[in-house]
């Protein structure tokens, strides 16, 4: 079985004046198994997050990786956030991907309260 992640990453709030954060790729696909990895770059950042958002609701917080020391905080088994200072680049990787992974995923340079974005997105197609 194919499994098709979405992923339609954006910036989702900035930081400062300036900072900017943008998706390596739009566009991932995969199996169900597969470990799947997103990738963002950031000119600048405190902290980065990661979002989740299924068709017709609003993002979920899915993590939050602190720049100062790389940690991170999630709420998924399942998945990780990935700090690299010197790309300034952040990864979302999940480990064994699953049909319920198929979604928008967004990157931000910080905690985002928000509820469903006008940026459109694309419902996926399993097989």
């Amino acid at each position: 079985m194919l499994l098709c992640l979405l992923s339609f990453l954006s910036a989702f709030g900035a930081g400062r004046c300036g900072d900017v954060i943008t998706p390596v790729q739009t566009e991932v696909h995969g199996k169900i198994g597969d470990k799947i990895t997103l990738s963002c770059n950031y000119s600048a950042a405190l902290s980065l997050c990661w979002y989740r958002q299924y068709p017709r609701s609003t993002p979920d917080f899915l993590l939050l990786i602190l720049q100062n020391s790389g940690e991170s905080e999630n709420t998924q088994p399942g998945m990780a956030g990935k700090l690299n200072k010197k790309k300034s680049s952040v990864d979302l990787e999940i480990s064994s991907a699953k049909v319920t992974d198929s979604a928008v995923y967004y990157c931000s340079l910080k905690p985002t309260v928000r509820g469903n974005p006008a940026a459109p997105y694309k419902n996926l197609n399993l097989s």
